[in-house]
């Protein structure tokens, strides 16, 4: 009797220790679940109040929600989307440079992403905005009369956007841009001639002048370089070239301010030379001397 009473003490003791082990194995799997619904309530949680943050243009507080997000959920369902979203909101910060760097980081991990091509599409805002910064848009300037190097650098971006992606959904207001900039380096080629006329470097402006009447067809500153070029050869003393280029600019620009209603060069250098006036003229050159000529013609819209 007692063989039989150790033996069924010993079942007993076998029957608790598995019952003890499925137990076990099932709280941690019970536990193992309960910990992946918290992380994943714990990442979309970060990601709605990053959300948040951008619908309410707190772009600063974006950044650092859209940053705790991907260094605790790298991997995570909205890692990639983070990464796209943190480039939109350095540039809705005016981090312009930041953004860049956000968006050139998503394009060498995500090559093939669906939209990669919105990188490549803040990449040409950001470089385009970089210049004038924060202050652009509250004081109006003319970013024609400066460094133009971000309009190069902003046009070259959107060009690839289009040449990797023509069918975007962004590639029409891209194409919208860089007829926009298109225009602006050729005003600036403008700007640059009127400077060299100021100092008297008239080969050097007949050259600005030349390009943009060359290169950049279809700009509303081709009038303007015509004008240039037909300055510069009366000053270099080319009167048939001069002509020449006064013939062209009446024919395709006849409204343009250095044409009388004769259709002749008006300035202070025509083919007769220099035009003083008597005042001028009686102080030797000492007072009320002629302006150098200056082109800025803007159609009318």
């Amino acid at each position: 009797m007692y063989s039989d009473l150790l033996q069924l003490t010993r079942l007993a003791a076998r029957w608790i220790t598995l019952v003890a082990l499925i137990t076990v194995v099932s709280g941690c799997s019970w536990f193992g679940k309960d910990d992946i619904e918290i992380a994943d309530n714990g990442e979309q949680q970060i990601y709605l109040e990053a959300q948040r943050s951008l619908d309410s243009g707190n772009f600063n507080t974006a950044i650092r929600t859209l940053q705790l997000l991907e260094s605790r959920y790298p991997f995570g369902r909205y890692a990639e989307q983070a990464q796209l979203e943190l480039v939109y909101a350095h540039y809705g910060a005016y981090e312009f440079e930041a953004a860049i760097e956000a968006a050139d980081r998503f394009i060498r991990l995500h090559p093939q992403h669906p939209n990669v091509d919105y990188a490549y599409y803040m990449k040409g805002l950001s470089a385009f905005d970089m210049e004038g910064g924060f202050l652009a848009s509250f004081v109006p300037t003319d970013d024609t009369k400066r460094d133009v190097s971000h309009i190069k650098e902003a046009f070259a971006e959107f060009a690839q956007l289009l040449a990797r992606f023509p069918d975007s959904a962004y590639a029409p207001d891209a194409r919208a841009r860089m007829v926009h900039m298109r225009n602006m380096l050729a005003r600036h080629e403008v700007h640059v001639a009127n400077y060299y006329f100021r100092r008297g470097a008239y080969m050097a402006a007949l050259n600005r002048g030349r390009y943009v009447v060359e290169h950049m067809q279809q700009t509303p500153s081709v009038a303007d370089g015509l004008a240039i070029m037909a300055q510069a050869y009366i000053l270099l003393d080319f009167n048939d070239l001069a002509k020449d280029s006064i013939a062209v600019l009446h024919e395709n620009f006849p409204d343009h301010p250095s044409l009388n209603e004769n259709g002749e060069f008006v300035s202070v250098y025509d083919l007769d030379g220099l035009h003083k006036s008597w005042i001028n003229q009686l102080s030797l050159g000492l007072f009320d001397p002629p302006e150098p000529p200056q082109f800025d013609y803007r159609p009318k819209s």
